[in-house]
C-alpha cells in the first residue's frame, strides 16, 4: 500500500508527534491553515469517511473521546474546530481517514 499515512505511522516518513497510542496518532499538519493544525489519523487504514461502518466506526468515537485532552495539550482553551474531508470533491487529499484540529485564533464562519 503507497499510503502517506501509514507510512508515517510506521516511522517511514517522520512527523511531528503530539499524541499517539495504540490506536491513533496525532501530528503537526506540515502545510498548517491554521496557528495551531494537527492531523488525528487511526492507525488502521480506512480510506475515508465513506468506508466507515459497524465493524470499524468505533474509532470516530474514540478519536473524539481523544481530541479534548489533544485540545488541551495544544493550549486551545478558547475553542478549535474538527473537521474531515471525504473523497475528491470533498477535498480529502490523503485517503486515509483522519480529521484536522484547528486553533489557536478565532477561525472564519463562513462557508465557501
Amino acid at each position: 500500500m503507497d499510503c502517506l499515512f501509514c507510512k508515517i505511522i510506521e516511522g517511514e516518513i517522520p512527523s511531528n508527534k503530539v499524541y499517539e497510542d495504540d490506536k491513533i496518532l496525532a501530528f503537526h499538519d506540515i502545510s498548517p491553515m491554521a496557528p495551531v493544525h494537527v492531523v488525528i489519523i487511526p492507525k488502521e487504514h480506512i480510506c475515508c469517511a465513506d468506508a466507515l461502518d459497524e465493524n470499524n466506526s468505533q474509532i470516530v468515537g474514540y478519536i473524539f473521546s481523544k481530541i479534548p485532552q489533544i485540545a488541551k495539550k495544544l493550549k486551545l482553551e478558547n475553542g478549535y474546530r474538527v473537521v474531515n474531508n471525504c473523497k475528491e470533491d470533498g477535498g480529502q487529499t490523503v485517503f486515509h481517514l483522519h480529521f484536522h484540529l484547528l486553533g489557536g485564533k478565532k477561525l472564519n464562519t463562513e462557508l465557501a
